[in-house]
């Protein structure tokens, strides 16, 4: 085996050209392949168009060739027996079916792993070929007429093979500096020699003339990390033009504020010339939808049509990445669960063959990506029983859900009404990753379903998540950024308006807008900031968060401008609240709301949800939980405690003479409020120890109540997958588990908090 592009021993810059070669080789083979799969799965179902067999030839030819010139000698002989193969479809010996579709289809999986060996090792490996060149081989001779020519080609191939590996060792060098000939680099057979002739005639060669120069002259490569730098030094120009232009403001200079605004226009049009760089089209995942519909649909004895609109339609690289696992979840769904079978749609009137419609457009600043089949839709009555046999709802609960409640707890962790669990579409863990991996970029996922017509779920992302638009408010002396693409609209109350237009109904804020009841929560309340003793203005940012509406009442709103998101620390990302930081004009910090999270803290989106990602970690096969991470403390003389650090708000010290009581508990004063102080080796019934002067306090709150845990002494944060032991089950505590190879036991803060923040409730009133 010659390794051509790793072993060049003719000087460096030999060997520096043969792996620009051979680079260029790989990148334009698996485009080819890319772009068979395509023209194979529309040729199976119009045999007739000879464009797409000339372009499939054309593929697997340019492969064949080339391979054979650099020395791959397993990829040059599964392509010539898959030439073979065409040529005789291209003559008319054979007709297309879905045999002859799936052997090629099955070449095509065996050339990209080939490929993938050579740009990771520099070689094609140990893969072993003969079981596809023998499948291949079976459907040639399926032709008598056609044997006597097989067996000259075979017997000339290896030959070939052997005469261009030995020249490709010899004269490597020259190789790497002279234009690739594919036609005259290796004595070709008979049968391919035809082959090179027809497809040289003709249309077929006005096709290739069109697209081969077409291509070179107005595109070329550029690498990925280059584009991401480029990326990298926008944004902080962006963070550049922002300081400058907090400063035009207060100059008398105009020839300075003119060349301000200069530098603010051209850094406006660099920055969207820099993302049009890294936009790509949908239809490059989308691309690879129809040979896996094809397949699945065998699979499942079905027949669907797949079509598309809005192919063209841009979105950055990274978004693109990011959606490619959810729109494979998805369609595998459409196809297992969504179509019927062929008798069953026949009997209801509809066409045997399935339709599944992939959409895509701009809108608002936004990408929309819906997808549909016209098949059963959901069982909503299944859903419902579902629900209440996982004990999600009560009976009553599942009576009176509405049909939008039932469709969201298809996004519950685990669930599945499927009953049989299939290779195809999931082990009952799809839909959930979808909703989660959508909202991780900022968008949203949203399901619509009419039983025996079909069901269409719709995508809104962001265009790109490197720089967004936002708009900046102030609350309790701190600057946030929330994204624009949850907001709906700004609402503002001042003097008797504050008082009249915000109710309260069970003790919690609303505001009647349009005449619907909008939640309200205080960003201050559920970040623990400092309020304003009176509110003669209310600002009212009013948010859409999963499927409902709330409103985020913050101090101030300063203005709308473009952010550069910058990631959180590993320490902070537990924090449901935020989804990042960003640097503003003046310099200073500001953190990106995460309008999702912060709906959750607050209780606004359905406890479904949650209920059910309790369940997933308390009933996972072999006990074990997902990683999370865990605030470990000290508790009496020998007691250790783990505190979830998603619960964790702040840790803080209180001198000892600042605990007073109410009501036989200890309360300190803290951020204008009355704290209850729980200390842990009571409520536990841990052996205590003396108390220092200093108290260490986790404080946790929920639902706008806080509450302190007082522990003996905070020792360290971890993160890591444990295996939780429940059969001890003690009140207050989720189990234990081994964490930094000691035995801990585990918190259960809402049980904490239910029952302290209750009995201090009850205290108060009385």
């Amino acid at each position: 085996m010659v390794q051509v592009a790793r072993s060049g021993t003719d000087g460096h810059d030999g060997m520096s050209e043969m792996d620009e070669i051979v680079k260029e080789f790989l990148v334009e083979s698996n485009e080819g392949l890319d772009q068979l799969d395509r023209d194979l799965v529309a040729l199976e179902k119009d045999p007739e168009e000879k464009d797409l067999l000339a372009s499939i030839f054309r593929a697997i030819h340019t492969v064949k060739g080339t391979s054979g010139v650099l020395g791959f000698p397993k990829i040059e002989s599964v392509a010539h027996v898959g030439e073979s193969l065409l040529s005789r479809l291209r003559d008319g010996k054979m007709r297309l079916d879905p045999q002859i579709t799936s052997g090629l289809l099955a070449m095509g999986d065996v050339l990209r792993e080939l490929l993938g060996n050579i740009d990771a090792l520099g070689v094609e490996g140990d893969r072993n070929v003969e079981p596809v060149v023998t499948r291949l081989s079976a459907l040639l001779e399926r032709t008598d007429s056609s044997k006597a020519a097989d067996a000259a080609t075979a017997d000339t191939a290896p030959e070939a093979r052997k005469k261009t590996t030995k020249r490709v060792a010899k004269k490597r060098s020259k190789a790497a500096v002279e234009p690739l000939s594919v036609a005259e680099a290796s004595p070709a057979p008979a049968s391919t020699l035809a082959a090179d002739e027809a497809a040289q005639s003709g249309a077929n060669l006005e096709t290739s003339e069109a697209r081969g120069p077409a291509v070179s002259a107005n595109n070329i490569r550029v690498d990925v990390g280059l584009l991401d730098k480029m990326m990298n030094l926008v944004g902080e120009l962006v963070l550049a033009r922002n300081q400058i232009l907090q400063y035009t403001g207060s100059q008398q200079d105009s020839g300075f504020v003119s060349a301000a605004q200069r530098l603010n226009l051209i850094t406006t049009e660099l920055q969207e010339s820099v993302m049009k760089t890294r936009m790509q089209p949908i239809g490059n995942i989308w691309n690879k939808l129809p040979r896996l519909v094809r397949d699945l649909a065998l699979s499942c004895g079905k027949q669907v049509r797949v079509e598309m609109d809005g192919a063209e339609t841009e979105l950055d690289k990274t978004i693109i990445e990011a959606i490619k696992d959810p729109l494979t979840h998805i369609v595998r769904n459409a196809v297992d669960h969504g179509l019927e079978m062929p008798e069953e749609r026949r009997s209801t009137g509809k066409e045997a063959e399935g339709r599944l419609l992939l959409r895509a457009y701009h809108e608002g600043g936004q990408v929309n990506i819906e997808i549909s089949d016209d098949g059963k839709g959901v069982d909503l009555e299944a859903v419902r029983e579902k629900a209440r046999q996982r004990g999600l709802v009560s009976a009553e609960q599942a009576a009176r859900m509405s049909e939008r409640e039932l469709l969201n707890v298809l996004f519950l962790p685990g669930f599945s009404t499927a009953k049989q669990v299939t290779n195809i579409s999931g082990r009952g863990v799809g839909m959930d990753v979808v909703k989660t991996n959508i909202e991780k970029i900022g968008g949203t996922v949203d399901l619509q379903s009419v039983e025996g017509k079909g069901t269409a779920l719709k995508i809104k992302i962001p265009l790109t998540l490197a720089i967004i638009p936002a708009l900046i408010a102030t609350s309790g002396g701190e600057r946030f950024a929330i994204p624009q693409v949850s907001l709906l609209e700004l609402v503002r109350l001042e003097g008797d308006g504050v008082g009249k237009g915000i109710e309260y109904i069970h003790g919690a804020p609303v505001y009647r807008l349009r005449g619907s009841l909008l939640p309200l929560v205080s960003l201050n309340g559920v970040l623990g900031l400092d309020r304003k003793k009176q509110q003669e203005i209310a600002n009212i940012v009013v948010l859409q968060a999963d499927d409902r509406t709330f409103g985020l009442i913050v101090d101030e709103i300063n203005d709308t401008e473009e952010i550069v998101v910058k990631p959180l620390s590993n320490l902070l990302k537990g924090l449901l609240c935020f989804a990042g930081a960003t640097i503003m004009g003046d310099g200073t910090v500001a953190l990106i709301l995460d309008v999702m999270g912060l709906a959750q803290q607050a209780s606004v989106v359905t406890e479904l949800r949650d209920r059910a990602v309790k369940q997933m970690h308390a009933r996972n096969e072999d006990g074990r939980m997902e990683s999370e991470a865990w605030l470990l403390t000290r508790v009496g003389e020998e007691g250790r405690i783990a505190v979830p650090l998603s619960n964790v708000n702040r840790l803080e010290e209180f001198k000892l003479s600042s605990v007073e009581h109410s009501g036989g508990l200890e309360v300190v004063q803290y951020r204008g409020q009355i704290m209850p102080l729980v200390r842990l080796s009571q409520l536990l019934n841990l052996p205590g120890t003396d108390a220092g002067e200093v108290l260490p306090v986790i404080v946790t709150s929920q639902q706008g109540r806080s509450l302190g845990l007082v522990v003996d002494k905070i020792e360290d944060v971890t993160e890591q997958q444990i295996a939780v032991n429940r059969s001890n089950d003690r009140m207050y505590l989720q189990g234990s588990a081994v964490l930094q190879q000691r035995v801990t036991d585990l918190l259960d803060v809402h049980a904490v908090m239910a029952s302290v923040c209750t009995e201090f409730k009850e205290v108060v009133n009385a």
